[in-house]
């Protein structure tokens, strides 16, 4: 089993905003268990979790992304404006034992 935390430390005053856009675009995704913002430790910051069987499962879904279904479009459009919420990012992948 593999857990994915994809961070983002959003501008202030937008963590909120991006937490909700999150929820209502990929909240609805299978493999998308939480999304979170801080309580301590760095602010500003949106924790998407998502869980996969393995890496070769992320990576089929991130090969998808190349050529989106309309729902995906769709979601995508809801998203276009999370590029200017956020400063920086990155990608944490864990193996459960």
């Amino acid at each position: 089993m593999i857990i994915i935390h994809d961070i983002f430390v959003c501008k202030p005053g937008n963590a909120s905003k991006a937490a909700k856009m999150f929820k209502e675009s990929m909240g609805k995704h299978p493999n998308v268990l939480h999304i979170m913002t801080d309580v301590a430790g760095q602010y500003h910051r949106v924790i998407m979790v998502s869980q996969y069987e393995s890496l070769a499962q992320f990576e089929e879904g991130m090969k998808a992304m190349q050529n989106p279904t309309p729902e995906m479009k769709k979601e995508m459009e809801r998203m276009k404006d999370f590029q200017d919420m956020y400063l920086t990012g990155s990608r944490d992948i864990y193996r459960t034992w």
